[in-house]
C-alpha cells in the first residue's frame, strides 16, 4: 500500500494503516490511504473551488500582549485575500479632471468647489499626472478624498488640501508614502492593495501623520508605540556612532566631516529585522541629519536615562511559549511509530560536540504554527523551510536571515535575528508540505522595473499558492495535481520556472510568468515528468540545471531530461541511479538530495545510518546507454541508525556543509571540504560528523521538552543562522557566534 503524504515508516516495508483523517494523533505520522485504490490523501473527498486564503491577524499571549512585529504586520498594507485583482470594474478610459466632474462626484452638492467636503474619484483609471494641482487646490474645505482603484504610482507633493482628514488610496501602484506628510491633519488612511508598499512604509506613516488614528481600518496606536520603541533604540545607536565618529577626528576635521557623518550612520547603524531595513535606514538618516544640525546636542540628550523603559523590540514576546504535548507528562515518550531503532547510536569519533558547539548558540524556539493558536499544540508537524533571497544583490546575504517555514495550515515568515513572526498565512483545512522562493522583475505600466520576492507554498490539497510576502496577499493559485504536492522548487536559472512533485507520481514544470497589471499570475504548463513511485525531493543538476533534473523518490533516485527544445512534453525517467552497498537492485527510497558543489551530490535513504556523497560528472560519464547506473561514491557520512524516514538533508555550498536532523532532536553538521579534497579512494567506514547539535531541551510552563524529531534543517548562505523544524510544532533557530 503506498504511503500517504509524509508518513513515517516503522520498518522497511510496513506502513501505518490508519487513514489521514484518523491519524492526527500525538506521535503519529499521516497514515496510508483509508480505502484501497482511492488514490487520494483524503479518500472520497473532492476539492471544489478556491481554498480560502487569509492573513492571520496578530494574536495576544496569555497576558494579552501582542508582539510588536505582529502589530506592525497587522497594520501593513495590501492584505486582501486575492490581491488587488478583486477590485470592481474600472473605466476603460477617462477624461481629464474637470470642474464638472468634481461637482458631479463631490458632496455636498454645491456650485462652488470651495464648499465640497467629500470627493469620490475612485475607479477612474487616473494616473499621477492626471491629478490637476490647480483644480484640486481649490477644494479648500475638502475633508474626505477617495482615490481608490486607479493607477497612481505617487501622490503629488503639494495637493493643497490642508483640512483633509480621510484619504482612501487602495488598489493603486503607490511605492512611496513620504508625500503623505502634506496632510498633517489626516486621521484615517487606506492603502490596501498597493503591492509595492511594505511593512516599512506602515512604520513611516506613524511618523509622517501624527494625528492618524486608523490605518487600513485598524487602530494605529499599537503600531505607533512599537515604532517609537524602535526609534528610541535607533536614536541611541546613532548617538553612540556620533561619539565614535567624532572622537577619531581633530577639531578642524570635525567641522568638515559632519556632512559625511550622515552617510556613515546610514551605512553602519543597524537594528531590528532586516525586512524593516528600509524604515530603519530612513529614520537613521533623519536622526543623523537632526544630530548634525544640532551640533551634537541630541547625542548628549540621548545619554539620559529614559526611566523604566528598558525593553527593546527583541525582548518583546515573539510567539506562544513551547508547551508539552500532555501537561501531566514527565519527559516526553515517543509512540511506537516514532521510536528509534533499538541498536544504540555508535560513538561519534572526533566530533567536537563539547569544544566547538558554542559556535552555534540556541537563539529562539517558536511555536508559531499552532492550530487555533493553542499553546498546548505539540502535534502539528513542520516540514520545510527556505531562506529568502537577498533583495539587495550588492550586499551578500542581505536578507538571508528571513526564513519561511511551513507546517499544518500555516506558512510563517520569521526574522531569525529577533525571532519575530513577520507574516503568517493560514488556509483552513490545508496542510503545507513545501515552500520555495523566487525573485521576479516586474515592469509597471509606466515602464519602471520593480524587484520583489514571491513565495510558493503547496501541500495536501495539491494546489500551489504564490504569495507576495512584502505586500501580504496571495496573487496566484496553480491547479495541476490530483493528489498532495510533496515538494516544489524554482529553477536556479529561470526565475519563473517552477517544478512541483506530487503523490500522483508526476512532476510538472510550470512557467508562472510575471503578474499582470492586477498582480495576478497566469501559469502555463511546460512539461510533465512521470515517475514510478512518489517523488520526495527535487534537485536541478547544478552544472546543467536547464538540462537535467534529479529527484529522490520512494523507489530510488531518478533523472529526467528537462530541455524545453525537445518535442516531447511528457517524459519518463531517463536514468535511475543506484548505490553500491547493498543497492545492486533498484527500489530503495531516497528522501534526502542536494548538491554540495557543482559536482558533488549528497543523498540519504538508500543505506541505513549513512549519507552518501557521490560525483555527478563521474557517474554520468560512466552511464553509456544503460537505464540504471551505479553512482561513483566519493565518501559516506555517519548518520543516525534510525529506521524512520523523511528527515530531509540540506547543504550550504558556500561553506561546504551538509546538514541533517534526526529522531532525537539533534542536528548533524558535516564540513566535507577536507574529505572531498582527498585524492585517495573512499574509506570503508563512514566519516564522523564535524559537529552534532544536541536538542537544547527548552523549558515551557515549568517543564522540559526532552525529545522531538527534526524533520528538516536549513542554514542561510553565510551560515550565520540555522533553522530546524520539528515534528512537535517547534521552530528552533541557532545563531553562529563570532569565531
Amino acid at each position: 500500500m503506498p504511503l500517504q503524504p509524509h508518513s513515517r515508516r516503522t520498518s522497511g516495508g510496513a506502513t501505518a494503516a490508519a487513514a489521514i483523517a484518523a491519524s492526527r494523533r500525538p506521535g503519529r505520522r499521516c497514515g496510508a490511504a483509508g480505502a484501497a485504490g482511492s488514490g487520494s490523501p483524503r479518500a472520497g473527498r473532492e476539492l471544489r473551488g478556491h481554498a480560502s486564503f487569509r492573513w492571520s491577524p496578530p494574536r495576544t499571549d496569555s497576558r494579552g500582549a501582542t508582539s510588536w512585529a505582529e502589530a506592525i504586520a497587522g497594520a501593513s498594507v495590501g492584505f486582501p485575500c486575492c490581491g488587488p485583482g478583486t477590485r470592481g470594474p474600472r473605466l476603460l478610459a477617462m477624461a481629464p479632471l474637470s470642474t464638472r466632474l468634481l461637482f458631479q462626484r463631490g458632496r455636498p452638492k454645491s456650485d462652488r468647489l470651495g464648499k465640497i467636503r467629500s470627493l469620490d474619484l475612485s475607479g477612474l483609471n487616473l494616473l499621477s499626472e492626471d491629478l490637476d494641482l490647480n483644480l484640486l487646490g481649490r477644494l479648500k474645505q475638502l475633508q474626505e478624498l477617495d482615490l481608490s482603484d486607479n493607477q497612481l504610482e505617487t501622490l503629488p507633493a503639494d495637493l493643497g488640501l490642508p483640512h483633509l482628514h480621510v484619504l482612501h488610496c487602495a488598489n493603486n501602484q503607490l511605492s512611496d508614502v513620504t508625500p503623505l506628510c502634506q496632510f498633517p491633519q489626516l486621521e484615517e488612511l487606506s492603502l490596501e492593495g498597493n503591492p509595492f508598499l511594505t511593512v516599512s512604509d506602515s512604520l513611516k506613516i506613524t511618523f509622517l501623520l501624527p494625528e492618524l488614528r486608523k490605518f487600513n481600518g485598524k487602530d494605529v496606536s499599537t503600531t505607533r508605540s512599537k515604532a517609537e520603541n524602535l526609534n528610541r533604540e535607533l536614536t541611541t545607536r546613532v548617538a553612540t556612532h556620533w561619539r565614535k565618529f567624532m572622537a577619531a577626528l581633530s577639531p578642524e576635521e570635525q567641522a568638515k566631516a559632519q556632512a559625511n557623518f550622515v552617510k556613515s550612520a546610514v551605512r553602519n547603524v543597524r537594528y531590528g529585522p532586516v525586512s524593516l531595513s528600509e524604515f530603519t535606514q530612513w529614520r537613521v538618516r533623519m536622526i543623523s541629519e537632526e544630530l548634525v544640525a544640532s551640533g551634537g546636542t541630541h547625542a548628549r540628550e540621548a545619554d539620559m536615562p529614559e526611566g523604566p523603559h528598558k525593553a527593546t523590540a527583541t525582548q518583546e514576546p515573539r510567539a506562544r511559549p513551547v508547551a508539552l504535548r500532555r501537561p501531566g507528562d514527565t519527559p516526553l515518550s515517543l509512540s511506537p511509530q516514532k521510536r528509534v531503532c533499538t541498536s544504540p547510536l555508535a560513538p561519534v569519533e572526533g566530533s567536537p560536540v563539547g569544544s566547538e558547539s558554542s559556535q552555534l548558540e540556541p537563539l529562539h524556539f517558536l511555536q508559531c504554527h499552532s492550530k487555533n493558536n493553542s499553546p498546548s499544540d505539540l502535534r502539528t508537524q513542520l516540514w520545510a523551510c527556505a531562506f529568502e533571497p537577498a533583495w539587495d544583490e550588492g550586499q551578500a546575504g542581505a536578507t538571508s536571515q528571513t526564513v519561511a517555514t511551513c507546517g499544518g495550515e500555516a506558512v510563517c515568515v520569521i526574522d531569525c535575528q529577533t525571532g519575530i513572526v513577520l507574516h503568517k498565512y493560514k488556509v483552513p483545512g490545508e496542510e503545507f508540505f513545501s515552500v520555495a522562493w523566487t525573485t521576479l522583475t516586474v515592469v509597471t505600466q509606466t515602464g519602471h522595473k520593480k524587484r520583489w520576492n514571491v513565495l510558493a507554498a503547496a501541500g495536501l490539497r495539491g494546489l500551489v499558492r504564490l504569495l507576495h510576502v512584502q505586500a501580504g496577499f496571495c496573487c496566484g493559485l496553480i491547479r495541476g495535481h490530483k493528489k498532495a504536492i510533496a515538494t516544489l522548487c524554482f529553477s536556479p536559472t529561470h526565475e519563473t520556472h517552477l517544478f512541483t512533485a506530487s503523490y500522483d507520481k508526476r512532476i510538472i514544470l510550470w512557467d508562472i510568468g510575471t503578474p499582470n497589471q492586477d498582480y495576478e499570475f497566469q501559469a502555463s504548463h511546460l512539461l510533465t515528468l512521470d515517475t514510478t513511485s512518489t517523488p520526495l525531493r527535487l534537485c536541478p543538476v547544478a552544472p546543467c540545471p536547464d538540462t537535467y533534473l534529479l529527484a529522490g523518490c520512494e523507489g530510488g533516485c531518478c533523472c529526467w531530461d528537462v530541455r524545453l527544445d525537445q518535442p516531447q512534453k511528457r517524459r519518463v525517467c531517463e536514468v535511475e541511479f543506484v548505490f553500491s552497498e547493498g543497492s545492486e537492485a533498484s527500489g530503495q527510497r531516497v528522501d534526502g538530495l542536494a548538491f554540495v558543489n557543482e559536482d558533488v551530490v549528497a543523498s540519504k535513504g538508500s543505506s541505513l545510518g549513512t549519507i552518501c556523497l557521490w560525483s555527478w560528472s563521474q557517474t554520468w560519464q560512466g552511464r553509456g546507454s544503460q537505464p540504471t547506473v551505479a553512482v561513483v561514491v566519493l565518501a559516506r557520512l555517519q548518520w543516525s541508525p534510525t529506521i524512520l524516514a523523511y528527515f530531509s538533508l540540506s547543504t550550504c555550498p558556500d561553506k561546504g556543509l551538509v546538514l541533517c536532523g534526526d529522531e532525537q532532536g539533534s542536528v548533524w553538521i558535516y564540513d566535507v571540504r577536507p574529505l572531498l579534497a582527498q585524492r585517495s579512494p573512499p574509506q570503508a567506514a563512514p566519516q564522523a560528523p564535524t559537529q552534532i547539535l544536541k536538542w537544547p531541551q527548552p523549558q515551557a510552563l515549568g517543564q522540559t521538552v526532552t525529545k522531538t524529531m527534526v524533520n528538516t534543517v536549513v542554514a542561510n548562505p553565510t551560515f550565520t543562522y540555522l533553522t530546524a523544524l520539528t515534528d512537535s510544532n517547534i521552530v528552533a533557530i541557532w545563531r553562529r557566534g563570532e569565531p
